[in-house]
């Protein structure tokens, strides 16, 4: 465990944050699991009963505890993390509060999939400590996490975040300087619009797509099949933050895949998105 870092909060217990919170609970931190809502938290307990069930993890589950009341997540807190919905202004929201519940010394990050932190420091004073730390879910899968500082985020902070991230057995993957997006997540970006594109203007279908990637690259799942199991929601949100960034036109989601957002064809999650899912 880092010396500097004990208990770490992390705010919103969605399929993120859990996924954070659960990571961070196997390398002996202290962890809490804050969500305003009672549904949610109660859907947590059996995500996590089930990933502490491995007899190698089991003794861990002890490290977790659920909240909903946010000024007792903030208690003694070193590393807050923020894995709300991507709504820049929300963010600030959720930031100026932590702010000011948490102890002086606290570093708060944002798990933004696309947003750098400078856009959403002007809610806090403590600019010097605020940092990007974005996962990429599945965790156990994908154990790699940017790191990008803000405006004026001190060298002392980017390490303590940095070396956070070692002690869970993660790669940091550092940004020198910041852009939207990040390291593989401007990658995927690229690859995530192209498709998206491609099968709204009928040029290839969804299974042709997929099957090409997996193909060339030798991945187990194509572009439609990973944005199904992120969340169509998610991904359009992602979108739809480039393209408020550019107003190029050529960002902005086509409207057939916003129709499937309306109709509340999310992917897994609602057991059709691009796909057709019998369990989820």
């Amino acid at each position: 465990m880092s010396n500097q870092i004990k208990k770490v909060t992390i705010i919103g217990a969605g399929f993120t944050g859990r996924q954070i919170a659960a990571r961070t609970a196997l390398y002996d931190y202290n962890v809490c699991l804050y969500d305003i809502k009672e549904e949610v938290l109660e859907d947590v307990q059996e995500f996590l009963k089930k990933f502490f069930r491995p007899k190698s993890k089991r003794d861990k589950r002890k490290n977790v505890y659920l909240e909903n009341n946010i000024s007792k997540a903030m208690e003694d807190v070193d590393l807050v993390i923020e894995a709300i919905p991507e709504d820049v202004e929300l963010k600030q929201k959720i930031f100026s509060e932590i702010d000011k519940l948490a102890p002086e010394h606290t570093i708060i990050g944002t798990n933004s999939s696309s947003y750098p932190v400078s856009k959403i420091e002007s809610a806090v004073k403590r600019k010097d400590k605020v940092l990007n730390i974005h996962f990429y879910p599945p965790i156990p899968l994908r154990p790699m996490v940017d790191i990008m500082k803000g405006t004026q985020t001190s060298d002392k902070t980017f390490e303590k975040g940095k070396k956070w991230i070692q002690s869970i057995e993660c790669t940091p993957l550092v940004v020198k300087k910041e852009i939207m997006g990040f390291v593989f997540n401007r990658i995927w970006r690229a690859v995530k619009r192209e498709a998206i594109h491609m099968w709204a203007n009928g040029n290839a279908d969804v299974e042709t797509i997929d099957t090409a990637w997996k193909i060339f690259t030798g991945m187990n799942m194509g572009p439609f099949e990973l944005m199904d199991g992120i969340g169509l929601d998610v991904a359009y949100n992602v979108e739809m933050s480039y393209y408020k960034e550019s107003k190029d036109p050529k960002d902005k989601p086509p409207d057939k895949f916003t129709e499937k957002i309306e109709k509340g064809e999310l992917g897994l999650k609602t057991g059709k998105g691009f796909y057709k899912w019998k369990s989820f």
